[in-house]
């Protein structure tokens, strides 16, 4: 989600009105249940989400629309609390997958895998700073409030994310690392032959899987950005108020 060149996309410098978060509330809680009762019907022909790639697609989508709220209160709380929840229903969800039964298709898998996994990561740090994100780059961009605005009387505020949601974000991570580990364990055996019953001497471990596959590098990185962020995470994440007579950026 890197980008080349500037974007012309001009961020959002209002909040969300009380009928436009009822609305979006509404809306997010509803693609929450879809995915949720297609993923565990995933065996059923009537699934949309019968593979891993099928999934990681339809997150991606409610990943871009989550990181469309407005990083300004009262939405904040909102990005981060959906972005809490795609995180943990993602992680676990990821592992009632199977990769696949031959070196293309796992290889294929991992890859669009990685490149998700890798999304999640930039989005959070996205969040974890309060930018606004710019989708036609995939990036977060620092929040400006134009010199234009002349509301004194109520200052744009941005609320970083709380104490609670810190260690729940930092829960997730840890756990959905050693949640794809252990599920990697057990698929690595499935390649090649795909019948899962390769002696234990002929298993490969799961570092020499990912180097041949070409993701290891990826995957030692794994949230690495965000985990930085989070083990330095204090005042310079979020200055929590501009005031809006003076052009100001949040970093």
């Amino acid at each position: 989600m890197s980008a080349t060149t500037r974007s012309a996309y001009t961020p959002p410098t209002r909040a969300l009105t009380s009928r436009q978060e009822r609305k979006l509330v509404d809306y997010l809680d509803e693609r929450f249940l879809d995915l949720t009762r297609n993923f565990k019907k995933r065996s059923e022909d009537s699934s949309t989400l019968k593979s891993l790639p099928n999934y990681l697609e339809a997150v991606r989508k409610l990943l871009a629309f989550i990181l469309q709220i407005p990083p300004i209160d009262p939405s904040t709380s909102l990005r981060v609390a959906y972005l809490l929840h795609l995180t943990g229903d993602a992680l676990g969800s990821i592992t009632g997958y199977k990769l696949g039964q031959t070196d293309e298709a796992v290889s294929s898998t991992l890859q669009d895998l990685a490149d998700f996994l890798d999304d999640l990561d930039q989005a959070w740090v996205a969040v974890l700073k309060s930018q606004v994100w710019d989708p036609t780059t995939g990036e977060g961009v620092d929040f400006v409030v134009p010199t234009t605005n002349n509301e004194a009387k109520n200052p744009l505020r941005q609320s970083p994310p709380s104490q609670t949601d810190l260690a729940r974000l930092k829960s997730l991570l840890y756990s959905g690392e050693a949640s794809l580990e252990e599920w990697m364990t057990s698929e690595r055996g499935h390649t090649a032959d795909g019948d899962g019953d390769k002696p234990d001497e002929a298993v490969e471990d799961i570092s020499e899987m990912l180097d041949r596959m070409g993701v290891r590098d990826d995957f030692d990185a794994l949230f690495a950005r965000t985990l930085n962020l989070l083990a330095g995470f204090g005042e310079d994440i979020s200055k929590g108020i501009v005031n809006p007579g003076v052009e100001s950026t949040m970093e």
